[in-house]
Order: structure tokens, then sequence, then C-alpha cells
């Protein structure tokens, strides 16, 4: 049998970037079905709040330090993430390093403050509809913090070994970076809802 070459495809790349992934899709569907969650908390939050007599039901408002301390960490690593993105992009595997490990630090600093802005409620979870309302908002939050920073270690473990540089493994840290981006946003309509809407 004869075998005839229709087109060489040596120059390829191995691997794709962004949304030539699977892998993008993937975080990009997690985002979305997540984002309904966050969406479905939030609104379940204006519903008790249109029916209560007043806000917050039976309770004080939330201490604003704890919560206020947790965002600005939040917006001010959207910067180090942004360059991190950018760098894996640019497969510069020696700054992706350096990235990844501010990143990991970036993660678990809002989870050090997190401990003590459950307190900073100011109501238990099963005291009424209000106080469980908050503690769910604020513990499907922390999950995904908790979530994103565990992928983050494991893709600073991987980039410090032999697979560091592999381009599939930079392609994992840029869809990191935009889940971590996804991590931000949405805390920002459940910090005004928990410590804001109450002030008004």
């Amino acid at each position: 049998m004869r075998e005839r070459v229709v087109a060489d495809l040596s120059d390829l790349p191995l691997h794709g970037k962004g949304s030539a992934t699977a892998t993008w899709w993937g975080t990009l569907a997690f985002m979305l079905l997540e984002g309904t969650g966050f969406a479905l908390t939030i609104g379940m939050y204006l519903y008790y709040l249109s029916l209560a007599p007043e806000w917050p039901l039976r309770a004080s408002v939330p201490d604003l330090t704890p919560g206020t301390i947790v965002t600005l960490l939040l917006v001010a690593s959207v910067i180090p993430n942004h360059f991190l993105s950018k760098w894996a992009r640019d497969q510069d595997v020696h700054k992706v390093r350096i990235g990844i490990v501010i990143m990991t630090i970036a993660g678990i600093l809002p989870l050090i403050v997190r401990v003590f802005e459950f307190p900073a409620l100011n109501i238990s979870w099963d005291t009424n509809a209000y106080g469980s309302t908050l503690w769910l908002m604020l513990g499907l939050h922390t999950a995904h913090l908790v979530t994103d920073l565990g992928d983050t270690i494991v893709l600073a473990a991987l980039l410090f070994t032999r697979h560091g540089h592999n381009s599939r493994r930079l392609g994992d840290v840029e869809d990191n970076a935009l889940y971590w981006n996804f991590v931000v946003v949405t805390w920002l309509p459940i910090y005004l809802c928990i410590y804001w809407i109450p002030r008004l």
C-alpha cells in the first residue's frame, strides 16, 4: 500500500491556548454554573429583604473591617494575576514561577482574614433566615477561595518541576488566572449585600 502525505503538521503546537482548549471551556462552564449559584443566593437575600419588617432581622449590622480588608486584598490581587496570565501566555516560565508564588500568597491572605469575618457578621447561621443567608453567601464564596487556592498551589508545585516548561501547564495557569478574576468579581456584589445594604 502506498502512503501519500497530504499535509505536514509537524510545525503545529502540541497544545492549544485559550479558547482552543477543552480546559478553557470547562473553566468557563464552571464559572457560569457557579455564577448562577451566587446569583441565586443574592436573589434569596433580596427576596428576604423585601419581606422582612426590618433589616437586618433581629441582629446588629455586620462589622465592616474584616469584609473590607478581604475586599481590598482581592481587588489588589487582580494586578499580579493580570501579569501572571500575561507571562503564561508569553510562555515566560521564570516570571510565571514568581507570579504563581505571589498568587498563592494572594490566595492565602483573604482566607486568614475570612476567619475573622464569620464572627463579624454578628449573627449565627441558625438564628433566622437573615443569618442563614449571610453564612451561606460567605461560606459559598469561601469554598471558591479554597478551591482556587488549592489549584494554585498544585500548579505552583508543578511549575517548579520538569513539567513547568510544558506549554499545556502554562495554559492551565492562564485558566486558573481567569477563574481567580471570577472569584474576585463575584465577591463584590456579595460584599455590598452583606455589609452595605443593611446600612442603607
